[in-house]
């Protein structure tokens, strides 16, 4: 069962990601180091909630915004969330191989 901080980070990186923001780019933003941020999003750190709202703020939204409904449809399906934390635990290169596998995937069966 994923923890609350890897499910938060799981949330932090999939909405920076949907910004099209490295963790360089938004710790400059908020001006906080992009490492920092790589922790967050691993869920290998607790945060306050000022830092949270600060990187919610730095993706142009609000924490509500952050924490919205989608939450809960996720929560559903653990599954899913085990696949997100999976991901989180590597590298970017290993991240968008798996991505194109997927979508390969995906896109193969949808085909047939």
């Amino acid at each position: 069962m994923a923890t609350f901080a890897q499910i938060v980070g799981a949330k932090i990186r999939l909405h920076r990601m949907a910004h099209n923001l490295t963790q360089e780019q938004l710790g400059e933003r908020i001006e906080m180091a992009g490492n920092y941020l790589a922790q967050v999003e691993r869920g290998e750190i607790n945060v306050k909630l000022n830092t949270i709202e600060k990187i919610a703020s730095g993706l142009h939204m609000s924490v509500h915004d952050l924490f919205g409904d989608e939450a809960g449809s996720l929560q559903e399906n653990p599954w899913i969330w085990e696949c997100v934390l999976l991901l989180l635990q590597q590298d970017e290169a290993r991240q968008r191989q798996a991505h194109r596998i997927l979508k390969a995937l995906l896109t193969e069966e949808d085909n047939n």
